[in-house]
């Protein structure tokens, strides 16, 4: 072993690799150090440490701020790695030592949420009522970033764009449709394409939705817009929005079942293909995942195909 390699190990503790992502991330020593509760000097001191350790730069220091070097860059990417494995082992043991035999920590999307997951979970938990399950709703885009970075050890979101450089596992599916107060729509229709809705006002979700992406996408192709009246950030929200006379809009057809209650909204099957979704479980490394979580994603699984 090389002298700098004995260095390194003594000096590449956990403290300074956290105090050197939180400085990273905040783009600022004084950010960083607000962020973590610590003087600027300290955590000015802990980086050049690491720097004289590793033999190189990392940061680029500029009046407004910091930036990672190359060096920096490679050193961020393997102390997110070893944090988010040292945060999941302390996170185990420390559920065990309090009598929970597991703890899995999960994101899924409002689609998942809404349609899949309380029966799914419910399930599961009523068969391990010792394992505990943090769960937190998000974009599709941004579960899959939590899992990422290791914000989430699991997560449950629709991957249609198929770009996703995550472990996928087929979940459920789904089928969009437009929701439509009575009488708006011939009710001889059955189904319909998007491009024939674009006429009428919608009631959209949120801009960064994986639904609201796809309609805008779709609408471009046909060298149109959607014609967006509101947004709402639940589906039923949207359902009221609707049945009040505000406009059309687009939700899974089992969504609909479930949030609609006693109102008189039509559901109408869209005919376009990517109104037929993928739900997926995604994951950093579905092998390397704690046992609890592994047992979850099984059970998942199963049920998606029942």
């Amino acid at each position: 072993m090389t002298a700098l390699a004995r260095s390194s190990d003594r000096r590449l503790d956990m403290t300074s690799l956290r105090l050197f992502v939180a400085v990273a991330e905040a783009g600022s020593i004084a950010q960083a150090a607000q962020r973590e509760n610590i003087a600027a000097s300290a955590v000015s001191k802990r980086v050049a440490e690491l720097e004289a350790a590793l033999g190189t730069a990392l940061l680029y220091r500029q009046a407004r701020g910091v930036t990672l070097t190359p060096a920096g860059q490679s050193l961020l990417h393997h102390a997110r790695n070893v944090l988010y494995g040292l945060d999941q082992l302390h996170g185990e043991l420390s559920e065990y030592a309090s009598g929970v035999r597991g703890h899995v920590r999960m994101h899924a999307s409002m689609s998942a949420i809404v349609q899949f997951l309380p029966e799914d979970l419910g399930r599961f938990v009523h068969g391990h009522p010792q394992v505990k399950i943090d769960l937190e709703e998000h974009l599709s885009s941004e579960v899959e970033r939590a899992v990422l970075e290791g914000a989430a050890d699991l997560g449950i979101c629709n991957t249609g764009s198929g770009a996703s450089t995550l472990q996928l596992r087929p979940y459920r599916e789904d089928h969009l449709a437009l929701i439509a107060p009575p009488g708006l729509v011939p009710k001889a229709r059955a189904a319909i394409h998007f491009v024939d809705t674009l006429d009428y006002d919608h009631v959209g979700l949120h801009a960064g939705s994986s639904i609201a992406l796809a309609m805008h996408q779709a609408a471009a192709q046909a060298g149109r817009s959607v014609r967006l009246r509101i947004r709402v950030t639940g589906l039923d929200a949207m359902c009221r929005m609707i049945a009040n006379g505000l406009g059309v809009g687009v939700m899974p057809q089992r969504a609909f079942d479930l949030v609609h209650g006693a109102s008189a909204l039509r559901c109408i099957p869209l005919q376009d293909d990517w109104a037929r979704r993928r739900i997926s479980l995604v994951a950093r490394d579905f092998a390397s995942l704690p046992v609890t979580a592994r047992a979850l994603v099984e059970h998942l699984t199963a049920a998606g195909k029942a």
